[in-house]
């Protein structure tokens, strides 16, 4: 087979098929894709179309026991597919490397990360310890980490988000990979940190000479880095073109749908579109200013159900029991007021003070100053019972599922657990108040004797929500909890919170870094920075009128 030189790698006719079952089901059926030197290729899906699939197969990372793979994966020359596993580990690091979605996960909690990095040379490069420093500084300049304090010396849980994933990009190419596979790697980061992570990427792209496969399913981040766009569907590459053809110009009625998944905020639509919808000739309905008015009145005519004054909270940052205590302040004299009803968006950057503003409501943990007050009642103050009846009240829903879901318990034991230990209702009334939830949620009862692993993410929120209702709550926060979700699901996500809103009159705390979804979401906005409120206003006028400098950079990061 002659390939043309501008090809780096070279996808044909790829299909992976799972051996673990008799129907031997097609996972992977038929991609083709091709990227050139220098070239960053955008590669979009829904969860489960393939995307990560598509990758593990390049990187020969899945088990030969359990897949069947065949097709051709033609890299510099030579069929991937055909070489053994010494072989692929030569190539694995060295000239074809990965960036991961969750870093936290993928880099050691108990080793420091300078020898996290330093292995990874050891693993690929013969060379001395003068030369290995000499690059590690070199990209640590390049990923903008150089003004970290002893970064070598820290622990993953001592760097934020985004300052691990640069880690991840300096682990990746480390060893001067020719292609760089990036999957799904700003999912979890806030819009500024988003930002700097592509420019990053599109400089390093330029000074090491870097091929790029950037998976993501959000299409107009994509759009930002690539220089060609692949559409993925049920394991198949449906359409593929330019940025300026595929969002201009999209063929198949898939990607038409996706594109228009991209919130329009120029308009609040009382429901969202899906895939779903627009293969059913959705039509938008928005809510008229008028409407808006009417119900922003109703809410805010009322008593406040929750109003936090002037809380302050400190942290220890000293590790030395011998010398003064140093201390941090998360949150500086926050103020806010929550009314019946009513959505209070929430956002700021990673270590702006969002989750510890949560846990404070949530009486997790204690605050230093101030008070804050639910149905008038001071919760610094309340206790035994009366602290249950609060906690029944005010529930979260959290941004990683999986994580807050029981592994060894089936859906029926977690959504019932809270109805029983709250004794919601009889106990012969348990499955059917299940039922009816997992209803609420768009699910179906079959679902109940499902465990966690056995439901998409999607899904997984979804039983999240019904357990978190379950208790007949007042106020839910919403802890970034669709922001790992692809944005189809996210959307059904958005349309069932709005729904369950309407049915059980819930008031939520939205927190989120996706400003157009917090924008649809929310009727007043809270702009947290370094712990303190720097914008707090009607969400239409946030965006219009920005109070702040700080508030004009997140919405400028986010267009």
């Amino acid at each position: 087979m002659k390939l043309n030189k501008e090809i780096i790698l070279n996808v044909n006719n790829l299909c992976v098929k799972t051996t673990e079952n008799s129907q031997h089901q097609n996972l992977i059926d038929g991609v083709s894709l091709d990227i050139k030197k220098n070239e960053i290729v955008g590669l979009i899906g829904e969860s489960g179309s393939g995307k990560s699939l598509t990758s593990l197969s390049i990187l020969g990372l899945l088990e030969k026991n359990k897949f069947d793979i065949s097709g051709e994966i033609i890299f510099n020359g030579n069929n991937l597919l055909d070489l053994d596993n010494n072989a692929m580990m030569e190539i694995r690091g060295s000239e074809i490397s990965m960036i991961f979605q969750e870093p936290m996960s993928a880099l050691n909690p108990t080793m420091k990360i300078g020898e996290q990095i330093f292995e990874v040379f050891k693993a690929h490069k013969n060379l001395s310890f003068e030369h290995t420093t000499k690059r590690i500084k070199k990209l640590i300049k390049k990923v903008k980490l150089d003004n970290v304090e002893n970064l070598l010396d820290k622990y993953p849980h001592q760097i934020s988000g985004g300052q691990k994933q640069r880690v991840m990009i300096v682990m990746a190419l480390s060893c001067n990979p020719q292609l760089l596979i990036a999957d799904e790697p700003t999912t979890a980061l806030d819009v500024t940190i988003q930002k700097e992570i592509i420019e990053i990427l599109k400089n390093l792209q330029k000074s090491e000479k870097l091929s790029i496969l950037f998976i993501s399913h959000d299409l107009r981040l994509v759009s930002n880095i690539s220089d060609k766009i692949l559409i993925m569907k049920n394991g198949k590459i449906i359409e593929g073109g330019s940025n300026k053809n595929i969002i201009n110009y999209p063929k198949e009625n898939y990607t038409k749908a996706l594109l228009s998944l991209i919130i329009n905020d120029k308009k609040r639509l009382k429901k969202l579109p899906t895939v779903e919808s627009f293969n059913k000739n959705f039509k938008e309905e928005a809510e008229t200013e008028k409407e808006r008015n009417k119900r922003i009145k109703s809410i805010y005519s009322g008593k406040p159900i929750l109003e936090i004054k002037n809380v302050s909270k400190f942290y220890n940052t000293s590790k030395n029991l011998f010398r003064n205590n140093k201390s941090f302040k998360a949150l500086s004299q926050i103020s806010l007021k929550l009314f019946k009803g009513e959505t209070l968006g929430l956002i700021g950057e990673s270590g702006s003070g969002k989750t510890t503003l949560s846990n404070a409501i949530l009486k997790i943990h204690e605050f230093e100053k101030g008070e804050i007050l639910f149905k008038g009642k001071d919760i610094s103050k309340i206790k035994e019972r009366e602290l249950l009846e609060f906690r029944k009240n005010v529930q979260i829903i959290f941004q990683d599922p999986y994580a807050s879901l029981n592994p060894l318990q089936n859906i029926f034991q977690i959504i019932s657990e809270p109805i029983k230990f709250h004794r919601i209702c009889l106990k012969n009334e348990v499955f059917e108040k299940c039922k009816e939830l997992i209803s609420d949620v768009g699910l179906n009862e079959n679902f109940l004797s499902r465990y966690p692993h056995e439901l998409s993410g999607g899904q997984r929120q979804r039983v999240c929500i019904a357990r978190a209702i379950s208790v007949n709550p007042e106020v839910l926060i919403c802890d970034e909890s669709v922001s790992a979700l692809d944005v189809s699901i996210q959307a059904k996500v958005l349309n069932l919170l709005n729904l369950l809103k309407k049915k059980y009159n819930f008031t939520y705390i939205f927190i989120s870094h996706d400003l157009s979804v917090v924008k649809y979401m929310s009727d007043k906005i809270i702009v947290l920075y370094n712990g303190k409120i720097v914008d707090y206003q009607d969400a239409d006028i946030l965006f219009e009128k920005p109070k702040d400098n700080y508030t004009k950079k997140l919405i400028k990061a986010s267009y």
